[in-house]
């Protein structure tokens, strides 16, 4: 019995789109199964859709990971098998499209997803919902195409297809029936070129890289401590690679690598990976408050928010930024260091005063920063004391740090010297013994930043420095990978700390 031209069109049509659908299945299943140790717990821990406190008690389970694991890999290969032989198509098109909703609802494209992910051109209608009801449509339609299950007949679902004859009809049936085969056996042999040559490709659907470390290798809990009312994690987030500060020295370079690298997606996941390994907290220039703002409103993060803050020039009101910074929903306000300097540099240190009574008549909590510790004295001496200070803290045992005695006050974010032995955005703790003199005499909180000389000093020496010389808390920049080793290195050296004299404040 010879098949009309029109259904033998279809036929072939169907089968290419199921096979292209299976192989797509079979490929991810197989490259995860060839992978060792591969996991989908980055992928469950960082969700964001509607669902996603499912997906991470299920990420924080290593029992239902183990099966979740499995389900995914043997799950996919099998559908993927199916789907390219033609065999129980329906039962396998109805498998796969629920698998690709769990996938979808996992980062859905909309909301806080959208915006961590920024695919072009992709809104609520992304691949993995075409994929679903690409095989919907084979669920409901009864046909097909060509495929294993017709040469079959007691093997056939009921997908099997109306239009098909009951059995192969002759040689030319059997043949259409059996194309899936080198077909997918070149796929086969490209992939395990391509594997040959370059490894598996395993970043797929169920699969996402947040950092050099998974959260799963933390070392324990990151303790915490208070400013005011405010529950803080020791190790903060700094907001300076975020905003792309980079204090490169002569790198000049390098803050438009940090703006192109930390784009608003970066930013949200880099800030989702902190608050799930501990970190709570931010301390944020003002620009990137607007950013903020928006991570906070579409993930519904509790993310402590610190926001520096200059004193309006002189057309403005001298407190307008902090209401401004109230306008976004920061948490904690504070004086910005370099304008701290210069305030009380240029005898403007009754600024300071009002500015930090304002914050606290709007009912915020209110910080001082500083990059001189000159700034510090002067102010304790006129009797202005903060809810806290921010300080530069870090020793000058590093290559770029330039000689004592060339060092001067307020010289901090001021231009910089040609010279090679004078300041060129190179140091910010300009006398580290007098600020450990400062710290060790004060009875607020005190939160340690640049505690790393922007990338000259290394963690596991600098925050050590830091909290032996009495810091409360310590700000870091960090990049995503950096996230979990620096968290560990936090915890490590809070637990082994022997030589801090100051008693906590914080």
């Amino acid at each position: 019995m010879k098949m009309q031209p029109g259904r033998d069109l279809k036929a072939v049509f169907l089968t290419v789109l199921r096979v292209a659908v299976g192989w797509h299945f079979l490929y991810e299943g197989v490259s995860k199964l060839l992978q060792k140790g591969w996991t989908a717990s980055g992928y469950l821990a960082n969700a964001t859709g509607p669902l996603s406190d499912v997906y991470h008690s299920l990420a924080a389970s290593p029992g239902l990971m183990k099966v979740v694991d499995l389900l995914n890999m043997y799950g996919l290969t099998a559908i993927g098998l199916a789907l390219s032989l033609g065999i129980l198509v329906r039962f396998a098109s109805a498998a796969g499209a629920l698998m690709l909703a769990l996938y979808y609802f996992a980062y859905p494209p909309f909301g806080a997803s959208l915006a961590m992910h920024n695919q072009p051109g992709v809104f609520i209608v992304n691949a993995q919902l075409i994929e679903a009801a690409v095989l919907l449509v084979f669920v409901f339609l009864r046909d097909s195409g060509y495929g294993l299950q017709r040469l079959l007949p007691g093997f056939r679902d009921t997908a099997g297809a109306a239009d098909a004859p009951a059995a192969a009809d002759g040689r030319r049936d059997l043949l259409k029936n059996l194309a899936s085969l080198p077909v997918l056996g070149f796929f086969g042999w490209a992939a395990a070129r391509q594997k040959r040559a370059y490894g598996v490709d395993v970043v797929s659907g169920a699969t996402i890289k947040v950092g050099a470390l998974d959260i799963r290798e933390l070392k324990g809990e990151l303790p915490k401590g208070k400013i005011k009312n405010h529950e803080i994690s020791r190790l903060i987030c700094g907001g300076n690679l975020i905003g792309g500060w980079a204090h490169s020295r002569d790198l000049i370079y390098a803050p438009s690598l940090f703006k192109a690298y930390n784009t608003e997606p970066k930013i949200f996941e880099t800030l989702m990976l902190a608050e799930r390994a501990g970190i709570n907290a931010i301390n944020i220039g003002f620009p990137s408050n607007p950013v903020l703002e928006k991570y906070k409103k579409l993930t519904g993060s509790r993310i402590k928010v610190i926001s520096q803050i200059a004193p309006g020039n002189e057309k403005e009101s001298l407190f307008v930024n902090i209401d401004k910074a109230i306008d976004h929903g920061v948490d904690i306000i504070q004086v910005q260091g370099n304008h701290g300097d210069w305030l009380v540099r240029d005898g403007k240190i009754d600024d300071i005063a009002k500015m930090l009574d304002h914050i606290r008549k709007q009912g915020y909590t209110a910080g001082l920063g500083a990059h001189s510790v000159e700034t510090l004295f002067r102010t304790q001496e006129a009797g202005i004391i903060p809810d806290y200070y921010m300080k530069t803290m870090h020793h000058d045992r590093y290559w770029s740090a330039h000689p004592k005695e060339n060092r001067v006050p307020f010289e901090v974010d001021g231009k910089r010297n040609p010279e090679h032995d004078r300041f060129h955005d190179n140091m910010w703790c300009l006398n580290p013994e007098r600020t450990a003199e400062f710290v060790a005499q004060t009875k607020v909180p005190v939160m340690g930043f640049k505690v790393l000389a922007a990338g000259a000093i290394r963690p596991e020496d600098g925050f050590r420095w830091a909290f032996e010389n009495g810091a409360d808390f310590i700000c870091v920049g960090m990049f995503d990978f950096q996230i979990v080793k620096d968290i560990n290195v936090a915890i490590e050296t809070l637990a082994k700390l022997k030589d801090r004299k100051r008693e906590w404040y914080g």
